[in-house]
């Protein structure tokens, strides 16, 4: 892949967290029954902003887990989606909870319907929402993020790279194109 193109710093990424934060909190009319789940990998450090935004913002502490969504991946069978289902952490019982799932990019819809398959298998929530940093199209699924910290419309060519402190040495947000040369 080639880098073609900055497009969020650092403080941009923050930023758009922080609004996420507070949208969240104004839809859902405080933090009252939430969870945040973060999908595997870079979904995971863009949750605990949000867990450390409304701990700021509201004073709350909200439960936070990890999904590993390769668990319910379409192309694995359903013996080893159980075998992986120990990878995900739950924090606490999901029944009636409002789950808010995130993950750094939404493209085909395939990671979040995985991760939603994820939590159905472990609880019944009460709803889930869907908050992703970057929305760059060519939905596969019928889904819609509930929360988007920015709408990039991509080419097929082109991928996002999202690159954070906590996976990463440098930090933002990409656009690249893949070098068929190789």
């Amino acid at each position: 892949m080639v880098e073609k193109a900055l497009l969020m710093d650092e403080l941009a990424v923050r930023r758009a967290m922080a609004r996420i934060t507070h949208e969240i909190i104004e839809k859902n009319r405080g933090v009252e029954s939430l969870c945040i789940m973060g999908a595997k990998k870079r979904g995971v450090p863009l949750a605990l902003m949000l867990k450390d935004n409304i701990k700021r913002f509201e004073n709350a502490d909200v439960p936070f887990g990890v999904l590993d969504i390769s668990t319910f991946r379409d192309d694995i069978s359903p013996e080893e989606q159980v075998r992986l289902l120990a990878d995900c952490h739950f924090p606490c019982d999901l029944h009636d909870k409002l789950v808010i799932l995130v993950d750094d990019v939404l493209y085909t819809g395939r990671t979040a319907r995985a991760a939603m398959e994820s939590v159905f298998a472990y609880a019944r929530p009460r709803a889930i929402q869907l908050a992703v940093l970057i929305d760059r199209g060519h939905r596969e699924l019928p889904i819609r993020p509930d929360y988007v910290g920015k709408n990039i419309p991509t080419s097929k060519n082109e991928r996002i790279s999202v690159r954070l402190a906590d996976t990463d040495s440098d930090k933002g947000v990409y656009l690249c194109t893949v070098d068929d040369a190789g």
